[in-house]
């Protein structure tokens, strides 16, 4: 869990890059700011230019940064007036590296929310996040979603969050993550499901005895989810699997026809590992966004 879980949506950052990822985020942010009567930061990043001389080794060319924020702004303030019409909307053009920029005018500037596409390109992008996205999650101390397949634009239907699915450990380290989940789901007026994946045994001789001790081990993780569940007043539905943690916690998704899927970050497990490595992997391969707390 990162510093920021107090359920409070009241300033959203939408990181814009005016690319068709990046307005396919658009009906999402606009329905996430309008259910909570958010703010909305539009945040453009202008990237450090270097340039090599065409003639002389060693000499740059002259750009005036200025004026390509200029012309930026310009951009920007021009972007999205329709799609946000009734919001309140700031934009901002900034100049630097944008993941760091995006991070610390997220904790300089109070962000609640930061909301943006995934952009792993190429070949190989349903493997990879794009290193913009990455980092963001790695840094940022508040909720992040964000979503890796959205092929087109969405409409109302699409956009409307109705179930939830939380994927949790079966300890008592999912508790904050759980009461974030629960008041969300119920501010919302959506189902809220647990899934909890319990890692396969190692060095177990005896294919039976794997069997055995995986039973137990969920056992074991419903019982805990159970009682901190009714330790902190929610009553969700909890499923207790084994397996790969992101394929399991996908499918489960799939087969609820989950519209988010909540999940936490930078939490170190004994048994799971970091639990960021399987947050990239669900967000990867997700069926719908992910909010990332």
């Amino acid at each position: 869990m990162q510093k920021n879980t107090m359920l409070k949506l009241q300033h959203i950052l939408f990181p814009i890059d005016f690319s068709e990822r990046c307005c396919n985020v658009v009906p999402f942010v606009d329905s996430m700011a309008r259910r909570h009567d958010a703010k909305i930061t539009l945040l453009s990043v202008l990237p450090p230019f270097y340039y090599a001389a065409m003639g002389d080794a060693g000499t740059g060319v002259v750009v005036d940064v200025a004026e390509l924020l200029r012309d930026l702004k310009t951009r920007l303030d021009s972007s999205l007036t329709r799609e946000f019409a009734g919001l309140r909307v700031d934009r901002v053009a900034e100049l630097g590296d944008p993941a760091r920029v995006i991070t610390e005018f997220a904790h300089n500037q109070g962000v609640d929310l930061i909301m943006m596409p995934t952009h792993g390109y190429g070949p190989f992008r349903r493997l990879l996040l794009g290193s913009v996205t990455a980092k963001v999650l790695h840094d940022a101390e508040c909720p992040v979603w964000t979503a890796a397949h959205l092929a087109e634009a969405q409409g109302s239907a699409q956009t409307a969050c109705q179930n939830i699915i939380c994927a949790v450990e079966g300890t008592p380290n999912s508790i904050t993550l759980m009461k974030w989940a629960g008041e969300f789901s119920k501010e919302i007026g959506a189902t809220l499901r647990l899934v909890c994946v319990v890692p396969g045994m190692e060095g177990v001789p005896s294919g039976q005895m794997d069997l055995e001790r995986g039973a137990e081990l969920r056992r074991e993780a419903h019982h805990t989810l159970d009682r901190l569940e009714a330790s902190i007043g929610i009553d969700a539905p909890i499923c207790v699997g084994g397996g790969d943690v992101a394929e399991t916690v996908c499918a489960e998704a799939r087969r609820h026809d989950a519209n988010l899927i909540v999940i936490g970050r930078g939490v170190l497990h004994e048994t799971l590992g970091r639990l960021r490595t399987h947050a990239h992997a669900i967000i990867r391969h997700s069926p719908c966004p992910v909010l990332s707390v």
